[in-house]
Protein backbone atom coordinates (compact mmCIF):
# COMPACT_ATOMS: atom_id res chain seq x y z
CA UNK A 1 0.00 0.00 0.00
CA UNK A 2 1.32 3.65 -1.20
CA UNK A 3 1.71 6.27 1.60
CA UNK A 4 -1.10 8.33 -0.08
CA UNK A 5 -3.43 4.79 0.39
CA UNK A 6 -1.82 4.70 3.87
CA UNK A 7 -3.46 7.92 4.62
CA UNK A 8 -6.74 7.76 3.45
CA UNK A 9 -7.07 4.16 5.19
CA UNK A 10 -6.19 5.64 8.45
CA UNK A 11 -8.84 9.01 7.88
CA UNK A 12 -11.47 6.37 7.00
CA UNK A 13 -10.88 4.17 9.88
CA UNK A 14 -11.03 7.15 12.15
CA UNK A 15 -14.64 8.03 10.58
CA UNK A 16 -15.63 4.52 11.34
CA UNK A 17 -14.81 4.49 14.97
CA UNK A 18 -15.94 7.92 15.78
CA UNK A 19 -18.99 7.00 14.68
CA UNK A 20 -19.13 3.83 16.03
CA UNK A 21 -17.94 4.57 20.07
CA UNK A 22 -21.39 5.94 21.47
CA UNK A 23 -19.13 7.72 24.29
CA UNK A 24 -16.79 9.66 21.51
CA UNK A 25 -13.10 9.25 21.28
CA UNK A 26 -10.62 11.62 22.80
CA UNK A 27 -7.40 13.00 20.96
CA UNK A 28 -5.04 10.29 22.21
CA UNK A 29 -7.85 7.70 21.95
CA UNK A 30 -7.99 8.94 17.94
CA UNK A 31 -4.12 8.77 17.54
CA UNK A 32 -4.01 5.63 19.52
CA UNK A 33 -6.99 3.83 17.55
CA UNK A 34 -5.29 4.27 14.06
CA UNK A 35 -1.72 4.52 15.01
CA UNK A 36 -0.45 8.24 14.71
CA UNK A 37 0.45 10.76 17.42
CA UNK A 38 -1.53 13.50 18.39
CA UNK A 39 -0.82 16.08 16.16
CA UNK A 40 -1.89 13.88 12.98
CA UNK A 41 -4.73 12.96 14.82
CA UNK A 42 -6.11 16.26 15.87
CA UNK A 43 -5.46 17.23 12.06
CA UNK A 44 -7.53 14.30 10.31
CA UNK A 45 -10.27 15.46 12.96
CA UNK A 46 -10.05 18.89 11.45
CA UNK A 47 -10.54 17.15 7.86
CA UNK A 48 -13.37 15.16 9.30
CA UNK A 49 -15.31 17.68 10.91
CA UNK A 50 -15.29 19.36 7.06
CA UNK A 51 -17.27 17.22 6.02
CA UNK A 52 -19.37 15.21 9.01
CA UNK A 53 -21.49 16.40 11.94
CA UNK A 54 -18.60 16.15 14.17
CA UNK A 55 -20.17 16.62 17.96
CA UNK A 56 -17.78 17.40 21.14
CA UNK A 57 -18.59 16.10 24.37
CA UNK A 58 -16.93 17.62 27.46
CA UNK A 59 -16.69 14.61 29.77
CA UNK A 60 -14.99 16.05 33.29
CA UNK A 61 -11.63 17.89 32.32
CA UNK A 62 -11.57 15.24 29.03
CA UNK A 63 -13.22 16.07 25.34
CA UNK A 64 -14.71 14.16 23.00
CA UNK A 65 -15.19 13.71 20.03
CA UNK A 66 -18.03 11.70 17.61
CA UNK A 67 -20.02 11.47 14.46
CA UNK A 68 -24.01 12.15 15.19
CA UNK A 69 -26.22 10.23 12.96
CA UNK A 70 -25.35 7.17 11.30
CA UNK A 71 -22.79 6.58 8.08
CA UNK A 72 -24.34 5.95 4.76
CA UNK A 73 -24.06 2.34 3.47
CA UNK A 74 -20.98 3.08 1.42
CA UNK A 75 -19.23 3.44 4.49
CA UNK A 76 -20.53 0.49 6.34
CA UNK A 77 -20.42 -2.15 3.84
CA UNK A 78 -17.95 -4.71 4.80
CA UNK A 79 -14.86 -5.54 2.46
CA UNK A 80 -14.23 -9.22 1.44
CA UNK A 81 -11.31 -8.70 3.87
CA UNK A 82 -12.83 -8.31 6.46
CA UNK A 83 -15.30 -11.15 6.07
CA UNK A 84 -12.99 -13.63 5.27
CA UNK A 85 -10.86 -12.29 8.18
CA UNK A 86 -14.53 -13.95 10.12
CA UNK A 87 -15.10 -16.71 8.47
CA UNK A 88 -11.68 -17.54 8.89
CA UNK A 89 -12.18 -17.42 12.68
CA UNK A 90 -15.39 -19.44 12.28
CA UNK A 91 -13.08 -22.08 10.73
CA UNK A 92 -10.43 -22.00 13.40
CA UNK A 93 -12.77 -22.20 15.82
CA UNK A 94 -14.47 -25.28 14.78
CA UNK A 95 -11.01 -27.00 14.20
CA UNK A 96 -10.71 -26.17 17.94
CA UNK A 97 -13.63 -27.96 18.81
CA UNK A 98 -15.61 -24.99 19.80
CA UNK A 99 -18.60 -24.96 17.72
CA UNK A 100 -20.94 -23.65 20.10
CA UNK A 101 -18.74 -19.83 19.46
CA UNK A 102 -18.07 -21.19 16.11
CA UNK A 103 -21.91 -21.00 15.53
CA UNK A 104 -22.61 -17.16 17.05
CA UNK A 105 -20.09 -16.18 14.78
CA UNK A 106 -21.28 -17.61 11.84
CA UNK A 107 -24.87 -16.69 12.44
CA UNK A 108 -23.12 -13.05 12.64
CA UNK A 109 -21.37 -13.40 9.25
CA UNK A 110 -24.92 -14.79 7.47
CA UNK A 111 -26.13 -11.14 9.12
CA UNK A 112 -23.44 -9.29 7.69
CA UNK A 113 -24.07 -11.19 4.38
CA UNK A 114 -27.68 -11.06 4.31
CA UNK A 115 -27.81 -7.41 4.93
CA UNK A 116 -25.64 -6.34 1.38
CA UNK A 117 -27.80 -6.31 -1.55
CA UNK A 118 -27.63 -7.97 -3.96
CA UNK A 119 -25.25 -6.15 -5.86
CA UNK A 120 -22.83 -6.15 -2.99
CA UNK A 121 -23.14 -9.50 -2.85
CA UNK A 122 -22.13 -10.38 -6.60
CA UNK A 123 -18.89 -8.15 -5.93
CA UNK A 124 -17.51 -9.93 -2.99
CA UNK A 125 -18.78 -13.31 -3.40
CA UNK A 126 -15.44 -14.11 -5.57
CA UNK A 127 -12.61 -12.26 -3.27
CA UNK A 128 -14.31 -13.62 0.21
CA UNK A 129 -13.99 -17.19 -1.60
CA UNK A 130 -10.81 -16.86 -2.75
CA UNK A 131 -9.43 -15.34 0.55
CA UNK A 132 -11.37 -17.42 2.85
CA UNK A 133 -9.93 -20.64 0.87
CA UNK A 134 -6.34 -19.42 1.20
CA UNK A 135 -6.45 -18.45 5.14
CA UNK A 136 -6.23 -20.92 8.22
CA UNK A 137 -6.10 -20.09 11.83
CA UNK A 138 -2.81 -21.80 12.93
CA UNK A 139 -3.34 -25.54 14.39
CA UNK A 140 -0.83 -26.16 17.81
CA UNK A 141 -0.68 -29.32 19.59
CA UNK A 142 -2.51 -28.39 23.42
CA UNK A 143 -5.60 -29.11 25.09
CA UNK A 144 -8.86 -29.28 23.61
CA UNK A 145 -12.69 -29.32 25.08
CA UNK A 146 -16.10 -28.68 22.98
CA UNK A 147 -18.36 -27.06 25.12
CA UNK A 148 -22.45 -27.39 24.42
CA UNK A 149 -23.83 -24.56 23.11
CA UNK A 150 -26.45 -24.74 26.05
CA UNK A 151 -23.54 -23.90 28.52
CA UNK A 152 -22.20 -20.77 26.68
CA UNK A 153 -25.78 -19.80 26.52
CA UNK A 154 -26.69 -19.94 29.67
CA UNK A 155 -23.59 -18.78 31.32
CA UNK A 156 -23.16 -15.13 29.12
CA UNK A 157 -27.05 -15.38 29.72
CA UNK A 158 -26.16 -14.62 33.65
CA UNK A 159 -23.76 -12.32 32.94
CA UNK A 160 -26.37 -9.82 30.97
CA UNK A 161 -28.94 -10.41 33.40
CA UNK A 162 -26.13 -9.43 36.63
CA UNK A 163 -27.45 -12.72 38.29
CA UNK A 164 -25.00 -15.50 39.52
CA UNK A 165 -24.76 -18.88 38.23
CA UNK A 166 -25.50 -22.48 39.31
CA UNK A 167 -24.10 -25.73 37.92
CA UNK A 168 -22.84 -28.99 39.04
CA UNK A 169 -18.94 -29.07 38.67
CA UNK A 170 -16.71 -31.97 38.10
CA UNK A 171 -12.99 -30.96 39.09
CA UNK A 172 -9.93 -32.40 37.80
CA UNK A 173 -9.44 -36.04 39.54
CA UNK A 174 -12.92 -36.25 41.12
CA UNK A 175 -15.92 -38.78 39.85
CA UNK A 176 -18.43 -36.95 40.97
CA UNK A 177 -19.45 -33.14 40.41
CA UNK A 178 -19.48 -30.91 43.26
CA UNK A 179 -22.66 -28.07 43.35
CA UNK A 180 -21.68 -24.84 42.73
CA UNK A 181 -22.91 -21.02 42.61
CA UNK A 182 -20.76 -18.09 41.93
CA UNK A 183 -20.87 -14.82 40.42
CA UNK A 184 -19.66 -15.07 36.89
CA UNK A 185 -16.63 -12.57 36.20
CA UNK A 186 -15.99 -13.35 32.84
CA UNK A 187 -15.27 -15.67 29.47
CA UNK A 188 -11.51 -16.93 28.83
CA UNK A 189 -11.36 -18.43 25.53
CA UNK A 190 -9.01 -20.50 24.11
CA UNK A 191 -8.72 -24.41 22.77
CA UNK A 192 -10.26 -24.53 26.40
CA UNK A 193 -12.78 -21.91 27.43
CA UNK A 194 -12.97 -21.24 31.15
CA UNK A 195 -15.85 -19.30 33.08
CA UNK A 196 -14.05 -16.83 35.91
CA UNK A 197 -16.33 -17.19 39.26
CA UNK A 198 -16.21 -16.37 42.69
CA UNK A 199 -18.10 -17.85 45.46
CA UNK A 200 -20.33 -15.18 46.61
CA UNK A 201 -19.48 -15.67 50.52
CA UNK A 202 -15.87 -15.43 51.69
CA UNK A 203 -12.97 -13.35 50.72
CA UNK A 204 -12.01 -16.44 48.32
CA UNK A 205 -10.63 -14.99 45.17
CA UNK A 206 -12.24 -15.38 41.67
CA UNK A 207 -11.02 -18.93 40.13
CA UNK A 208 -11.54 -20.84 36.81
CA UNK A 209 -14.10 -23.22 36.07
CA UNK A 210 -13.47 -25.26 32.74
CA UNK A 211 -17.12 -24.89 30.49
CA UNK A 212 -16.53 -28.50 29.41
CA UNK A 213 -16.85 -29.69 33.23
CA UNK A 214 -19.67 -27.63 34.03
CA UNK A 215 -23.20 -29.68 33.90
CA UNK A 216 -26.71 -28.46 34.57
CA UNK A 217 -25.44 -25.21 33.97
CA UNK A 218 -28.81 -22.29 35.18
CA UNK A 219 -28.41 -18.97 35.69
CA UNK A 220 -29.46 -18.27 39.71
CA UNK A 221 -32.27 -15.90 41.30
CA UNK A 222 -29.89 -14.56 43.10
CA UNK A 223 -28.11 -11.42 41.65
CA UNK A 224 -23.75 -11.54 40.90
CA UNK A 225 -22.86 -8.22 39.75
CA UNK A 226 -19.22 -8.05 39.20
CA UNK A 227 -17.92 -5.28 41.26
CA UNK A 228 -16.61 -1.92 39.11
CA UNK A 229 -12.77 -2.27 40.56
CA UNK A 230 -12.54 -5.49 38.81
CA UNK A 231 -10.47 -5.78 36.07
CA UNK A 232 -10.39 -8.94 33.94
CA UNK A 233 -7.39 -7.97 32.04
CA UNK A 234 -5.56 -7.29 35.04
CA UNK A 235 -6.56 -10.17 36.89
CA UNK A 236 -5.15 -12.05 33.91
CA UNK A 237 -1.97 -10.56 33.68
CA UNK A 238 -1.61 -11.40 37.66
CA UNK A 239 -0.55 -14.86 36.21
CA UNK A 240 1.95 -16.13 33.74
CA UNK A 241 -1.09 -19.36 32.03
CA UNK A 242 -3.98 -20.81 34.18
CA UNK A 243 -2.53 -21.89 37.14
CA UNK A 244 -2.47 -19.36 40.16
CA UNK A 245 -0.07 -18.72 42.74
CA UNK A 246 1.75 -16.00 44.60
CA UNK A 247 3.43 -13.52 41.90
CA UNK A 248 6.98 -12.88 41.55
CA UNK A 249 9.82 -10.80 40.13
CA UNK A 250 10.79 -12.76 37.19
CA UNK A 251 13.82 -12.40 34.85
CA UNK A 252 14.93 -13.92 31.83
CA UNK A 253 18.24 -13.24 29.88
CA UNK A 254 18.27 -14.46 26.33
CA UNK A 255 21.75 -15.16 24.86
CA UNK A 256 22.55 -12.62 21.31
CA UNK A 257 21.69 -15.77 18.95
CA UNK A 258 18.28 -15.98 20.55
CA UNK A 259 17.82 -12.38 21.38
CA UNK A 260 15.94 -11.55 18.34
CA UNK A 261 13.50 -13.80 18.40
CA UNK A 262 13.16 -13.34 22.03
CA UNK A 263 12.41 -9.58 21.42
CA UNK A 264 9.79 -11.04 19.07
CA UNK A 265 8.31 -12.79 21.51
CA UNK A 266 5.09 -12.10 24.10
CA UNK A 267 5.85 -13.39 27.23
CA UNK A 268 3.81 -11.32 29.20
CA UNK A 269 1.16 -8.04 28.58
CA UNK A 270 3.45 -6.20 30.69
CA UNK A 271 6.97 -7.28 30.07
CA UNK A 272 10.06 -4.70 29.65
CA UNK A 273 12.43 -5.43 27.22
CA UNK A 274 15.89 -4.25 27.74
CA UNK A 275 18.94 -4.69 25.39
CA UNK A 276 22.32 -5.17 26.88
CA UNK A 277 25.97 -3.85 25.39
CA UNK A 278 26.86 -7.67 24.96
CA UNK A 279 24.45 -8.67 22.92
CA UNK A 280 22.07 -10.07 25.25
CA UNK A 281 18.30 -8.94 25.80
CA UNK A 282 16.74 -9.13 29.31
CA UNK A 283 12.81 -9.92 29.87
CA UNK A 284 11.03 -8.77 32.73
CA UNK A 285 7.37 -8.64 34.14
CA UNK A 286 5.80 -9.89 37.16
CA UNK A 287 3.44 -12.90 37.39
CA UNK A 288 2.40 -15.91 39.17
CA UNK A 289 2.44 -19.49 37.32
CA UNK A 290 5.69 -20.49 37.57
CA UNK A 291 5.07 -24.08 36.54
CA UNK A 292 3.58 -23.50 33.55
CA UNK A 293 6.40 -20.38 32.55
CA UNK A 294 9.26 -23.17 33.43
CA UNK A 295 7.59 -25.58 31.03
CA UNK A 296 7.39 -23.07 28.07
CA UNK A 297 11.18 -22.08 29.14
CA UNK A 298 11.91 -25.45 28.35
CA UNK A 299 11.46 -25.41 24.86
CA UNK A 300 13.89 -22.66 24.57
CA UNK A 301 16.50 -24.82 25.98
CA UNK A 302 20.08 -23.73 26.66
CA UNK A 303 19.42 -20.03 25.25
CA UNK A 304 17.80 -18.83 28.26
CA UNK A 305 18.77 -17.80 31.87
CA UNK A 306 16.48 -17.85 34.63
CA UNK A 307 17.91 -14.59 36.83
CA UNK A 308 15.05 -14.67 38.79
CA UNK A 309 12.93 -15.75 41.30
CA UNK A 310 14.78 -18.74 42.74
CA UNK A 311 11.75 -20.86 43.04
CA UNK A 312 11.50 -20.30 38.83
CA UNK A 313 15.13 -21.53 38.89
CA UNK A 314 14.06 -24.72 40.74
CA UNK A 315 11.37 -25.78 38.79
CA UNK A 316 13.48 -25.75 36.42
CA UNK A 317 15.68 -28.00 37.19
CA UNK A 318 13.07 -30.72 38.90
CA UNK A 319 11.56 -30.78 35.41
CA UNK A 320 15.22 -31.11 33.59
CA UNK A 321 16.06 -33.77 35.87
CA UNK A 322 13.08 -35.79 35.65
CA UNK A 323 12.99 -35.68 31.82
CA UNK A 324 16.57 -36.44 32.11
CA UNK A 325 15.85 -39.78 34.05
CA UNK A 326 13.47 -40.72 32.35
CA UNK A 327 14.78 -41.19 29.14
CA UNK A 328 18.16 -42.37 30.25
CA UNK A 329 16.05 -45.35 32.00
CA UNK A 330 14.68 -46.05 28.55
Amino acid sequence: MSSRMAKLDRLLALVHALAEDAEGLTLDEMATRIGVNRRTAERMRDIIMMHFDLEDVVDGRVKRWRIVGRLGRMFTQPSPEELAALQTEIDGQHNLGQHARAEILNSLLGKIRGALDAKAKARTAPDLEALAKAQRTLFTAGSAASVPGETLAAVQGAIIAGSMIEFDYRAEGKEEAAWRRVVPYGLIHGSISYLVGKIPSGSLPPVYYRLDRMENVRASNQPGVVPDDFDLDEWLSESFGIWRDAQHDVMLRFKPSAASRAREWRFHPKQHCEDEPDGFLTVSFRAGGLRELAEHLFCWGANVEIRSPDELRSQMVEMLETSLSAHRAN
